[in-house]
């Protein structure tokens, strides 16, 4: 299931907003359009408009035990640096959270975080 063009937006945004904190590209990961740094994902959009961001493994099981995301199970692997986020009841809600989570990823993938 293709994501939604609000979705889309919604990325774009997003790697309009990070640029400020490291070079921010938009690419693929797994056919989904996603956030890359230095070559590397970052985030992606999942099926039902949700973003998966990649985050230390210590925030993002926080992130799990307190419902605000869920894990991101490939086959029977649960990949413990990676998180689901689900969108919000509007988009600019939605559009503040990402920024931040996906801020977070970035951080962490550059190593400054």
């Amino acid at each position: 299931m293709a994501p939604s063009e609000t979705a889309l937006e919604l990325l774009r945004d997003i790697a309009a907003a990070l640029q400020a904190d490291g070079p921010v590209t938009v690419g693929t990961m797994f056919r989904s359009p996603g956030l890359r740094t230095n070559g590397t994902i970052v985030a992606f959009l999942g099926h039902g408009d949700t973003l998966i961001v990649k985050l230390p493994r210590d925030r993002a099981a926080t992130l799990i035990a307190a419902g605000a995301a869920e894990p991101v199970t490939m086959g029977r692997r649960t990949m413990g640096e990676w998180v689901v986020i689900p969108a919000e009841s509007d988009v600019d809600a939605t559009r503040a959270n990402w920024i931040g989570f996906a801020r977070e990823g970035l951080l962490f993938v550059l190593g400054t975080r």
